[in-house]
C-alpha cells in the first residue's frame, strides 16, 4: 500500500516562503518521478514541478526563479521550496510519484493560500 504523508501547506502573505514536504512509502518499486501538481479553485490541476531519480527538473514557466524542487531517494522524499508567493500561487498542491514501472500516486493535497 503506497502511501503519501503531504506537510508545509499553509496561508501566507504574498512575497512569503513555504516549503511542501512529502515522504513516499510502501512502493514496492523505486519511484522514478516526484513532483508536485497544483489545482486552483475552479480549474483543472496543472504540473508545477517534476524531478526524476537522477535528479532532472521540469518546472512550470509561471514558477520557474521562485520554486524549487528536490528530492532525498534515501528516503522518498520530494520537497518544494516556494519562493516569492504570489496570490496566484494559491492552490491545494498534491504530491505526484510514479515508479519505475508506470504506476502513479497522488498524495491527499495541502492546501496553499497566499494572501495579498
Amino acid at each position: 500500500q503506497v502511501q503519501l504523508v503531504e506537510s508545509g501547506g499553509g496561508p501566507v502573505q504574498a512575497g512569503g516562503s513555504l516549503r511542501l514536504s512529502c515522504a513516499a512509502s510502501g512502493s514496492a518499486y523505486r519511484i522514478n518521478v516526484m513532483g508536485w501538481y497544483g489545482q486552483a479553485p475552479g480549474k483543472e490541476r496543472e504540473m508545477v514541478a517534476t524531478i526524476s531519480w537522477g535528479g532532472s527538473t521540469n518546472d512550470a514557466d509561471s514558477v520557474k526563479g521562485r520554486f524549487t524542487i528536490s528530492r532525498d531517494n534515501a528516503k522518498n522524499t520530494v520537497f518544494l521550496q516556494m519562493n516569492s508567493l504570489k496570490p496566484e500561487d494559491t492552490a491545494v498542491y498534491y504530491c505526484y510519484i510514479r515508479s519505475t514501472i508506470g504506476t502513479a500516486f497522488w498524495g491527499q493535497g495541502t492546501q496553499v493560500t497566499v494572501s495579498s
